[in-house]
């Protein structure tokens, strides 16, 4: 993007930007009254992506343990696998001179 604008979107992310962009319109005519209500506005789109940001990385977290006991239980079944492979007595034959 130009001017810096995806450094924008990746700091602040959608929604501010939403926000902060609808409130730069309607400042003219909202200031006396709207300016407060505004920057609210801003605050809370902000809090609430930081909030998801960390709800997003608990859940990557969730889904990177499962996949990690899922692979140690793949490895134990192959490991059992192989196990009961090996216990398998081979059929005696008897040796000839």
């Amino acid at each position: 993007m130009l001017f810096g604008l995806d450094d924008l979107f990746e700091d602040f992310g959608l929604p501010a930007l939403v926000v902060g962009v609808g409130a730069a319109i309607l400042a003219p005519v909202l200031i006396p009254v709207g300016k407060p209500l505004a920057k609210s506005a801003i605050k809370g789109s902000i809090a609430l992506y930081e909030k998801s940001k960390g709800v997003f990385a608990e859940v990557g977290e969730a889904f990177e343990d499962l996949v990690a006991e899922s692979k140690a239980e793949l490895a134990d079944a192959q490991n059992q696998q192989d196990l009961k492979s090996a216990a398998i007595p081979t059929q005696a034959r008897p040796v000839t001179e």
